[in-house]
């Protein structure tokens, strides 16, 4: 018999052992689907549900339009992907997964990228966004600001590094095509000068063809928005209780003792098995156990194991991006294969430039550990912060767009004078 004629036998014996599981421990059962329901509503919600309305109304807008015209001089060379995708790598960084996934799906929608393109695309804008990964993690779990500073850095470094790799992914006819003409090096010049007044007339063009009013733009999102989150909200409640589920089944504990053993071979600390198994399945619980892992763990290696989860994102966002990819003719294994790499990527970074960037370590801070409330980090000012972050990032991919179009308007005319 073929894997895919096994597929649903094994899907329905899966589902009748947790239907089994849940009717044995109905207590646990009921406590970790409320402990979803609380993440979702006191941080996931309040958090995804205003980028996820604010990201339609500037898909109707046109305003993915016009920074695709801006920024295509730099996404195409070094991504193969159009200057869109730099728009997605923007409120994706900023507002962390799902969003990612959910614009690229929607310039898909939109014929505005290919299928090899949407998979490159939704492969390296998935991460975590910067308030959790600074202010549950580094400061919530690790109880110091100072670690924000490498998991940044070996989080959102991977993350480039996976966009670069991904580059090679799919097929090669939409590689950039080279010029050398010297007749066109003048055609680039003035191209470049009147780039921002043709990204301009893009974003007008593309306001005129969506014809929407204001309103039923509004409408339309937040209906659409709506939708989302609570798919995303039941894929969190399914794997708290999943996850909880197996805890009391002795699952868990199998899969601790596997792990402790392939740690062990591989030269690392055993103890981190629980900070990964749990991070495989979702982020914070992962994230939260390496934290507080064992104190005889070496710090970089507690930190690496966050960066590693961290950079895979758990099965529970995994379901998350599936679900959202199930509307397109994107595939979900190449978005799996990345996450992958990203990881072991982010914690390699971490044990590589532990000593260049956090230098000499320092004593452990002489203070009562801190226990965030769920809700901490979505405070009012979240909201403006991450907005301050999407036009950082955002100003600065277009100035490294610009930077780099004028610099390879020169190249090419210092190769024609040759």
């Amino acid at each position: 018999m073929s894997v895919k004629k096994l597929g649903l036998p094994l899907m329905i014996v899966s589902l009748a052992a947790l239907l089994l599981l849940m009717m044995l421990f109905p207590g646990a059962y009921l406590e970790s689907a409320l402990r979803g329901l609380e993440i979702w509503w006191d941080v996931l919600f309040p958090s995804l549900f205003p980028f996820f309305i604010i990201s339609e109304i500037m898909l109707g807008f046109g305003v993915v339009h016009l920074f695709g015209t801006l920024l295509d001089p730099l996404m195409k060379p070094l991504f193969r992907i159009p200057g869109s995708g730099g728009f997605v790598a923007a409120m994706g960084y900023v507002s962390g997964y799902p969003i990612g996934a959910k614009l690229t799906a929607k310039l898909w929608e939109q014929n505005m990228v290919t299928r090899d393109e949407g998979e490159r695309l939704v492969a390296f804008t998935t991460s975590s966004d910067p308030i959790f990964l600074i202010g549950a993690v580094s400061v919530g779990f690790f109880h110091d600001p100072k670690m924000a500073v490498i998991l940044a850095i070996s989080h959102y470094g991977g993350g480039f590094l996976i966009g670069l790799l991904m580059r090679f992914h799919g097929s090669r006819h939409s590689l950039p095509a080279a010029s050398g003409a010297s007749g066109q090096s003048a055609q680039n010049v003035k191209n470049r000068r009147s780039r921002i007044r043709r990204a301009f007339a893009a974003m007008h063009h593309a306001r005129m063809e969506d014809g929407r009013s204001l309103g039923e733009m509004m409408r339309q999102a937040v209906e659409s928005s709506l939708r989302l989150i609570i798919v995303v909200g039941g894929l969190v409640v399914f794997f708290s209780v999943f996850l909880e589920l197996l805890t009391q089944a002795g699952v868990m504990r199998s899969l601790y003792l596997v792990l402790e053993h392939l740690l062990r071979i591989g030269g690392f600390p055993p103890s981190l098995s629980e900070a990964l198994v749990g991070g495989l399945f979702e982020v914070t619980l992962g994230a939260r156990s390496a934290g507080e892992a064992a104190a005889s763990i070496p710090l970089p290696f507690k930190a690496a194991a966050a960066a590693f989860i961290l950079s895979w994102g758990g099965l529970s966002v995994h379901a998350q991006i599936a679900s959202i990819l199930h509307a397109t003719n994107l595939r979900y294994l190449p978005f799996m294969f990345a996450r992958l790499i990203h990881a072991v990527l982010a914690a390699a970074l971490v044990l590589l430039l532990w000593n260049p960037v956090m230098g000499k370590l320092l004593p452990a801070p002489a203070f009562q550990p801190f226990v965030p409330d769920p809700g901490f980090a979505w405070a009012p000012g979240a909201f403006a912060d991450r907005l301050a972050y999407f036009c950082l990032l955002i100003a600065f991919i277009t100035a490294a767009s610009l930077l780099w179009t004028v610099a390879r308007s020169i190249w090419r005319r210092l190769h024609a004078e040759r």
